[in-house]
């Protein structure tokens, strides 16, 4: 399963170096070493170095130090003892800041920034939606934890996709029941099972030709066989998909920063609930998250975010309606960069009846970004509505004319028996299946798996 956003890698976690060897395997006692040579061992390990009788001072280390004092632990578990309060001298002079005077100021757009309010934490029902180090817990216990998570993910995924089972894979037992072999009419009833899961057209020849040359071969004898040869024609799709577009967010340099998600879809899809799922669940593993209204054609799109913003404590740039989208998407870049964001994903209009005006909306932003940021947008993400089936095909096909989509983040897979429109997107327009949304809750928005995807059709 792993961590929802994995850009992050060698920063995240501190070496306590615990389980290094002492000086004795190298046939030292560290008793008989002198001070100066536990200075070079310790240097040469990168960790500060701290040599008894010398001051341990970058101002002054000429200067003659006392022994160290013996620091006894404190028996009673009392709190350490806090600082002294500084105050200033008493004759430093007090300095007032005074405004310098303008003779006249040019008039400026001002953009409004709305940090989300202090609110209590509300404990998840999930625990996809934190990160803890969990330096209590053996490597055993870590290990059940991991696992307990996984088949947690894993049958969440299996409920997501049952309706979509019932159509394909319990059909298909119930042809398959009395019958010693593979005919031409369980054919027909398994093209009828696929088209109705919305696969496709397309996607339902290219299988059904795959499962008669192994009917053909005697490869393919029995429902078992029938089912495992599907899997596998489902999964390679899927995979091959993967080798187009953008797959992992991991393609970028660390260094880079920040990583700019665009979000594009027609309104009504889920763009706006997935654009806050996206900012929670990245924020819960520790990287700033910077949110950009630039839909400015609708005006409760940026409400709606404002709300987003606010439940999971993300910022939220944002102008007046009818403000320059590119212009919104320019301040939010200098305010990411100011602050050191790791993440800025941005809202786009989700209109398609005037497609030359979007068209040329968003190669602004694209060149905006990409002036301010190396390789940016990193990813533009296309939001469909599962429910939708072929229609979401369609509107796949328009985007991708206009928009230079990477990836497809697909909502609602667990209201719809048209789950299998995952695979006709993948296979048409090979782009991969970056998320997929199985649920309402903020961590029920997840990476998603094609092995487990194609699984939980048939199991």
């Amino acid at each position: 399963m792993g961590l929802f956003w994995k850009r992050k890698t060698g920063d995240q976690f501190v070496s306590l170096k615990l389980n290094e060897p002492l000086p004795e395997a190298s046939g030292v006692k560290r008793a008989e070493q002198t001070p100066e040579k536990t200075a070079a061992n310790e240097a040469e390990a990168g960790s500060p170095v701290i040599v008894p009788g010398e001051q341990a001072s970058a101002s002054d280390s000429s200067a003659p130090a006392a022994a160290a004092p013996m620091l006894e632990p404190l028996a009673t578990g009392a709190g350490p003892t806090p600082f002294p309060a500084v105050t200033p001298a008493a004759n430093t002079p007090a300095v007032e800041s005074r405004p310098q005077a303008s003779a006249r100021e040019p008039e400026v757009i001002r953009t409004e920034v709305r940090q989300p309010k202090p609110v209590a934490p509300v404990p998840s029902r999930s625990p996809f939606a934190t990160s803890v180090l969990g330096l209590n817990l053996s490597m055993e216990e870590l290990q059940a934890q991991e696992a307990a998570l996984e088949q947690e993910f894993s049958a969440r995924f299996r409920r997501a996709v049952s309706a979509t089972r019932e159509t394909l894979s319990e059909r298909l037992d119930t042809v398959f029941q009395g019958l010693k072999q593979i005919d031409e009419n369980l054919l027909d009833e398994l093209e009828e099972a696929l088209i109705a899961a919305d696969i496709g057209v397309a996607t339902t020849q290219q299988i059904l030709e795959t499962v008669r040359r192994g009917v053909a071969r005697k490869q393919i004898n029995d429902l078992d066989a029938l089912k495992t040869a599907i899997k596998e024609d489902l999964l390679k799709i899927l995979r091959q998909s993967e080798k187009q577009g953008v797959a992992s967010e991991t393609s970028v340099p660390e260094n880079v920063s920040p990583y700019v998600m665009m979000i594009v879809g027609v309104n009504g899809v889920g763009k706006t609930t997935t654009i806050g799922k996206l900012a929670q669940r990245i924020k819960a593993e520790g990287n700033d998250v910077l949110i950009c209204a630039a839909d400015t054609f609708r005006a409760a799109a940026s409400d709606q975010l404002a709300i987003w913003a606010e439940r999971t404590g993300v910022p939220l740039i944002q102008q007046k309606q009818g403000t320059d989208p590119a212009a919104v998407l320019f301040d939010s870049l200098k305010a990411s960069k100011a602050r050191g964001s790791d993440v800025l994903i941005v809202d786009t209009a989700g209109r398609l009846h005037n497609k030359s005006n979007l068209m040329a909306e968003l190669e602004k932003m694209k060149r905006v970004a990409a002036r301010e940021v190396e390789g940016a947008p990193h990813e533009t993400l296309l939001v469909l509505d599962a429910v939708t089936g072929q229609n979401g095909l369609e509107q796949a096909r328009q985007f991708l004319k206009v928009a230079g989509v990477t990836g497809i983040v697909l909502t609602k897979l667990d209201g719809t028996a048209k789950g299998g429109i995952a695979v006709a997107i993948a296979n048409e327009l090979g782009l991969p299946i970056r998320y997929a949304g199985i649920g309402e809750k903020v961590d029920d928005l997840v990476v998603f798996d094609p092995e487990l995807y194609v699984n939980g059709l048939f199991e």
